[in-house]
């Protein structure tokens, strides 16, 4: 029975056909480049089109991942790296291609944590969390074999996790966590340390404005004494935040993926050290923290699932 499993990104497009048994039987990428508004929906639902109209699979179920918000009732997405997705009605789009084919849809976060269900670290695994650092963050939270989606669809939106006093202004576009923590908080707080902190640093080679979560890491490689800030910050984040999640949902396993792990991924046994000193001591000493299987796939192995799961039930 093949599923598509469609994966949107801030910056890519992902599709593959699996089979039931998770198979990945054929995939492709496309960059968004400049796309915004109905210009993503129609690169979706053309990608949608080609994969039906393709002659090597009988697609029988489609999963859709998208970066936000996917609201269950309407079927309409926040997506607020996408210009023009305040409200966008993707599924409806999607099921006018897909005419009797089922289509289902989820955020990325939770299609993340299903795909480590299905095929990665959380086999077998009816607690889990997955926290997705990338641009943002985001925590696929796995319940009694469940996702956790809330009132209103939107439980795991963790950037906005108050992990410091007091509050400031900064924080509200993107939260306490995800401003000092995330692949786009890294550089922030970088320059911040360079415009305040006259200590030498390899990172002042770089214009400012060019400065990334990656060129950080490189730095923090070569024992530059900004990067080691910065990043020693985002690993008592990272600690602190995973002791909120251990205590509150006493999981099996802490997952970690997303853009940042990669580079991230050295760090997680400085994580878990920190995370002791917060967290529930009984809880935290049998939860295990590892770096995700799937990687970069890992949403659209969850799409996948989730349409495969949803024609099973």
């Amino acid at each position: 029975m093949p599923v598509l499993g469609i994966d949107l990104g801030a910056t890519k497009l992902a599709a593959a056909v699996f089979s039931e048994s998770g198979e990945r039987l054929s995939s492709n990428t496309t960059p968004l480049e400049k796309r915004k508004g109905t210009e993503v929906g129609r690169l979706i639902t053309a990608q949608v089109r080609k994969s039906i109209d393709s002659k090597g699979h009988s697609i029988k179920s489609i999963g859709v991942s998208v970066p936000g918000i996917s609201r269950h009732k309407t079927g309409r997405v926040w997506a607020p790296n996408i210009e023009g997705w305040e409200d966008y009605p993707l599924l409806d789009e999607i099921k006018q291609i897909a005419g009797a084919i089922p289509v289902d849809m989820d955020s990325d976060r939770a299609c993340c944590m299903l795909g480590e269900q299905w095929q990665g670290r959380a086999k077998r695994c009816k607690d889990a969390i997955f926290i997705a650092v990338g641009t943002g963050i985001g925590a696929g939270i796995l319940v009694d074999g469940n996702i956790l989606r809330g009132s209103q669809d939107i439980a795991g939106a963790v950037g906005w996790m108050a992990l410091s006093k007091p509050f400031e202004r900064k924080y509200i576009p993107c939260g306490c966590f995800e401003y000092y923590a995330s692949g786009g908080g890294i550089p922030k707080f970088a320059k911040e340390l360079l415009a305040s902190d006259p200590t030498r640093s390899v990172l002042r080679a770089l214009p400012l404005d060019e400065i990334t979560a990656r060129h950080v890491f490189d730095a923090f490689d070569q024992k530059d004494p900004i990067a080691a800030i910065v990043i020693q910050e985002c690993i008592t984040y990272w600690g602190m935040a995973t002791a909120n999640f251990v205590s509150i949902f006493n999981p099996e396993k802490i997952i970690f993926g997303g853009g940042l792990f990669g580079p991230a991924g050295k760090f997680i046994e400085a994580i878990k050290a920190e995370a002791e000193k917060w967290a529930q001591p009984i809880s935290i000493a049998q939860v295990s923290f590892e770096q995700s299987l799937l990687g970069s796939d890992a949403a659209v192995f969850g799409a996948a699932y989730l349409a495969l799961k949803n024609r099973l039930a």
